[in-house]
C-alpha cells in the first residue's frame, strides 16, 4: 500500500511542478521533458540494470548453490546464530538464511555491490520460504531490508575513486566521517525496527554484538586514520577483491572435498538467476519511471529552494543546503545520487565543504526505494508494511549525522 501511494505521488507532484512552471513562464517544454524521462528511464531499467544484472545473478546464485551444498553457508550460520536468532526470532535456528544474510552484509560492507545484490536476493528468497503470507512482508524480511537500505559500508571504494579522478588533494579525507555516518544510519535502522518488532534490545547477546560492532568500527577507523591515501586505496582494492576470491575458492574446494558435483551444483543454482531477473523488471520499471518524472519536472529544485528558505528563516547555517540534492536523491536513485555528488564536486570543487558533504551523503545511506522494489519484487511482496518508514528513518539519521560530521571535520 505504501509503494502505491508513493508511486502515485511521484506522478502527481511531477505534473503539478510542470504545470506550475508552464503557468509562470508559458513554456510547455517541461511536459515534454517529463514524458521523455519516462521513456528513457524505462529503457534504462531494462537495458542498464536488469540485463547487466542477469549475468551477475546467474554467476552468484550458482556459486551460492555450491556454497550451500558444501556446507559453507551453514558454517557461517553457526557463527552469527546467537545474534541473528534474537534479531530474527521467527527464523529457525538452523536455517541457511542466517548464512545467506551474513554474506550479503559482508559484501555490502566491503563495497562489493555486484556481489551483494544476488546474495541479498538469495537471502530474501530464503526468508520468503518461511513467510506464511506470501504477499505481505514478514518481520524478518523488514529487518533484513532495513539493514540493507541503511547502506553500512566499511570501504567506500567508488567514492574515494571519484574524488581522486576529480583531483581532490586528499581523496581519502572523507573516509572516517563516511564510516561513522553510515554506522549511525545502520544502528538507527536496526534499533527502530527492533523497537517496532518488540525485540529485547537489552538482551546480553544483542548488547555484546552491537557493542563489539561499534568497537570494531572504531578500531578500524583509527587504524585507517593512521595511513596515507596510497595505503588506504591499496587495502581497499586488494582486501575487497582478495576476500571475494577467497569466498569463491573456499566454496569450490569445500564442495569438492564433500564429493559434490561442483559443475552441476553451479548450473542448478544459476538457472534461477534469469528467472529472478525477469520477475523484478516490472518493479524496476515502475519505480524508476516515477522517480525520473519527479526529477525531470523540477520538483526536486522546488523542494531544495523551499528547504533553503526554511533553514535560513530559522537562523540555521545553510552551508549544507547546496549538497542536499545528493541526500534527497540517494533513497530514490543510486545513479542519480552519484551524478549529483559528481556535479557538486565539479561545481564547488572536490575539496570544498559542499563537495565533501555530498560524498558523505552518498556514503551515509543506500537507495531505499530501489532496494525495496528490487528485493520485495523478486519474491512478489506487495504489502511492505512499515519497511519504507523504517528505511527512511535510517536514511534521515545518516543525513543528519553526515551534516554534523561535515561541520566537525571540514567546516
Amino acid at each position: 500500500m505504501a509503494l502505491n501511494y508513493i508511486w502515485i505521488g511521484f506522478f502527481v507532484v511531477a505534473f503539478a511542478a510542470a504545470l506550475l512552471h508552464y503557468l509562470v513562464s508559458g513554456d510547455a517544454a517541461l511536459f515534454q521533458a517529463v514524458i521523455d524521462s519516462t521513456f528513457s528511464s524505462s529503457k534504462s531499467a531494462v537495458m542498464d540494470i536488469a540485463l547487466p544484472l542477469t549475468g551477475v545473478m546467474v554467476l552468484w546464485l550458482g556459486l551460492m548453490n555450491i556454497g550451500e551444498k558444501a556446507g559453507a553457508v551453514n558454517f557461517l550460520s553457526r557463527i552469527v546464530r546467537p545474534f541473528f536468532s534474537r534479531l530474527f526470532p521467527e527464523i529457525p535456528r538452523h536455517h541457511p538464511a542466517f548464512g545467506q544474510m551474513l554474506m550479503n552484509f559482508s559484501a555490502n560492507m566491503l563495497g562489493l555491490d555486484n556481489a551483494a545484490t544476488p546474495l541479498g536476493l538469495k537471502a530474501m528468497q530464503g526468508l520468503q520460504d518461511l513467510n506464511p503470507r506470501k504477499d505481505v512482508a514478514s518481520d524478518a524480511q523488514i529487518m533484513f531490508l532495513v539493514i540493507n537500505t541503511s547502506g553500512l559500508t566499511i570501504i567506500p571504494v567508488s567514492i574515494l575513486a571519484q574524488r581522486a579522478i576529480l583531483g581532490a588533494s586528499n581523496p581519502t579525507d572523507i573516509f572516517i566521517p563516511v564510516l561513522l555516518a553510515t554506522a549511525v544510519s545502520t544502528i538507527t535502522g536496526m534499533l527502530v525496527t527492533a523497537i517496532r518488532q518488540r525485540i529485547n534490545l537489552f538482551d546480553i547477546v544483542i548488547t555484546a554484538w552491537l557493542g563489539g560492532i561499534i568497537v570494531a568500527i572504531g578500531g578500524l577507523t583509527w587504524w585507517i586514520g593512521t595511513m596515507d591515501k596510497e595505503q588506504v586505496e591499496a587495502i581497499s582494492k586488494t582486501g575487497s577483491n582478495l576476500m571475494l576470491f577467497l569466498i569463491i575458492i573456499s566454496f569450490i574446494v569445500a564442495a569438492f572435498l564433500k564429493k559434490v558435483n561442483v559443475y552441476e551444483a553451479f548450473i542448478e543454482g544459476a538457472k534461477s538467476g534469469f528467472e529472478v531477473t525477469v520477475r523484478i523488471i516490472p518493479y524496476l520499471v515502475a519505480m524508476l519511471v516515477g522517480i525520473a518524472a519527479f526529477r525531470a519536472s523540477g520538483a526536486m529544485d522546488y523542494l531544495l529552494a523551499g528547504l533553503g528558505y526554511l533553514f535560513g528563516a530559522a537562523g540555521v547555517n545553510t552551508d549544507f543546503v547546496p549538497a542536499l540534492p545528493t541526500a534527497l536523491m540517494k533513497p530514490l536513485s543510486g545513479s542519480g545520487a552519484k551524478a549529483m555528488m559528481v556535479e557538486a564536486m565539479q561545481h564547488y570543487g572536490p575539496d570544498s565543504f559542499t563537495g565533501r558533504l555530498s560524498c558523505l551523503f552518498q556514503g551515509a545511506a543506500d537507495t531505499t526505494f530501489y532496494i525495496i522494489a528490487l528485493y520485495f519484487g523478486s519474491v512478489g511482496i506487495r504489502k511492505t508494511r512499515y519497511a519504507i518508514t523504517a528505511g527512511l528513518i535510517a536514511d534521515l539519521a545518516g543525513i543528519i549525522a553526515a551534516v554534523v560530521l561535515a561541520y566537525l571535520f571540514f567546516a
